[in-house]
């Protein structure tokens, strides 16, 4: 039993640890809720369009080679770094592209907006430093752990501990920056990649910019779903065991050391069980009386989405892989859904067009559409009247920035929305990224990786520390097996 690790959920995060920990010698077994891996990252074929359902954007694609690496798979993943990272269109008929080299993005924001190229590009540089500050002590390593903050990289944010800006909002810290709204609109749409607000996240997370602009957007050669069919299929060669349709009712724990878990009835013992669930539902369903932690409760949870899957007979050679659609006033849409927990009438919205790299993705002449706007998680508000609230906007936006009449080419459509996010993946209230980061000290009180309370038990993915988003969750798995590795006194 020494040997075997169970874990919960086949998402990206658990997949990854199973490849990690089999690569070590341990005999791995995942149980899964649904019929398929991905957690969150599926897809979806309707009428001979096919839809990446999850994330759709990667950064840090090295991640994914070190995983390989690491877990000793010889063939490797295939990705194409995009030449337009995303294309913004505002309300006042603006459109900036940007481009994949930061001088020519920065030149394109001047003559689009007049904001300075320099001041672009000297941002870039803050959004490096932050990274470079902060990224083995809150993001590569468990934080809350003695060795971490004692480590030469905790006491070197300690000492520059105020050029984070944890206790200015990024909107504040780039409305200061900037002198044009549009350029700022821009920046502080990356607060929306762990579900936060930028008027109350932190500026630290401006750092997420310099993923994108100074290292580099990406596509999987085969769609995001590509990236979850090669990892399975990597971790079943490596002889990890699958079990689908298999929920996970009960972590069997004794004086709170972890003996096993049982499924559909059946227990499966073992001392080590990593858990790729939800943290609330892991308290709430899988660990009998152990109630969730109160700082954990208090956190804001982030947002969800209503994402629409349209198959549009129609090419729109204006639209590029990735586009926005800003809002006229982002401020009011942010306080709808975090305050009034409704959708604001003019939604931004965000449209990935898969097809556009992947021609087969799409029937000729075609292309197929994933339209998502953010929305509140659920509180029990009536989804079906907003969810066709939010279609009628959503079409009025596309119609008037694109001059078109887009539902008369929509030939197939499907939608999702924060019920179904979570009854399909489990997230509580559908809120995409667990507790938000709308408080300053947020990223010290995501719940991590491994806590004292419960020996044997471990947790990882997009809920726990370091957070949601593809190049989180692989290192919450590295973390979490790293740390299962060293305690059993092996080396990954």
């Amino acid at each position: 039993m020494d040997k075997d690790a169970l874990i919960i959920g086949a998402g990206l995060s658990g997949i990854a640890c199973a490849l990690r920990l089999s690569a070590s010698g341990y005999n791995v077994v995942v149980f899964e809720k649904n019929k398929d891996p991905g957690g969150k990252i599926y897809e979806k074929k309707i009428g001979g369009y096919r839809f990446n359902t999850g994330p759709s954007l990667l950064t840090l694609p090295e991640l994914i080679d070190d995983l390989s690496t690491d877990s000793g798979i010889k063939a490797r993943m295939e990705f194409k770094q995009l030449d337009i990272i995303c294309k913004y269109f505002y309300s006042d008929g603006t459109k900036i592209n940007a481009y994949k080299n930061p001088d020519d993005f920065a030149e394109e924001v001047e003559k689009k907006t007049g904001e300075e190229k320099d001041n672009v590009l000297e941002f870039l540089k803050k959004c490096e430093y932050l990274f470079n500050l902060t990224q083995e002590t809150f993001i590569f390593n468990p934080f809350r752990t003695l060795k971490n903050i004692l480590s030469w990289h905790a006491l070197r944010v300690a000492f520059n501990f105020y050029s984070l800006n944890a206790f200015k909002s990024m909107e504040e810290k780039n409305r200061k920056w900037f002198s044009d709204k549009r350029v700022e609109q821009l920046f502080n749409r990356y607060a929306t990649y762990n579900g936060s607000n930028p008027y109350k996240a932190p500026a630290t997370l401006n750092l997420i910019a310099h993923l994108e602009h100074n290292i580099g957007a990406y596509i999987p050669e085969k769609g995001m779903y590509g990236l979850i069919q090669f990892l399975y299929e990597s971790a079943v060669k490596k002889g990890v065991k699958f079990n689908f349709n298999s929920q996970v009712e009960k972590i069997i724990l004794e004086n709170n050391t972890v003996k096993g878990v049982k499924v559909n009835g059946e227990t499966f013992k073992s001392n080590i069980v990593v858990s790729d669930a939800d943290i609330f539902l892991l308290y709430s369903k899988l660990l009998g009386e152990n109630r969730i932690p109160k700082y954990i409760l208090k956190q804001e949870l982030s947002s969800s989405a209503i994402i629409f899957f349209w198959g549009i007979k129609n090419k729109f050679p204006d639209l590029e892989v990735h586009n926005i659609l800003f809002s006229r006033d982002y401020k009011t849409e942010f306080d709808n859904i975090f305050k009034r927990k409704l959708i604001y009438d003019d939604p931004t919205v965000y449209i990935h067009i898969s097809s556009k790299f992947i021609s087969t993705d799409a029937p000729e002449g075609c292309e197929n559409w994933f339209v998502m706007i953010n929305v509140p998680n659920n509180t029990g508000q009536d989804w079906d009247k907003l969810v066709n609230e939010a279609r009628k906007n959503i079409v009025l936006k596309i119609n008037k920035t694109l001059d078109t009449d887009i539902e008369s080419y929509i030939e197939y459509e499907d939608y999702v929305d924060p019920r179904d996010i979570e009854k399909n993946s489990g997230s509580f209230k559908g809120a995409l990224y667990g507790p938000s980061s709308n408080n300053k000290m947020a990223a010290f009180f995501r719940h991590p990786n491994f806590i004292c309370r419960f020996k044997g038990l471990y947790f990882t993915g997009g809920s726990v520390h370091p957070g949601g988003g593809i190049p989180l969750c692989l290192a919450s798995a590295k973390i979490v097996s790293d740390k299962i590795c060293k305690s059993h006194k092996l080396v990954i």
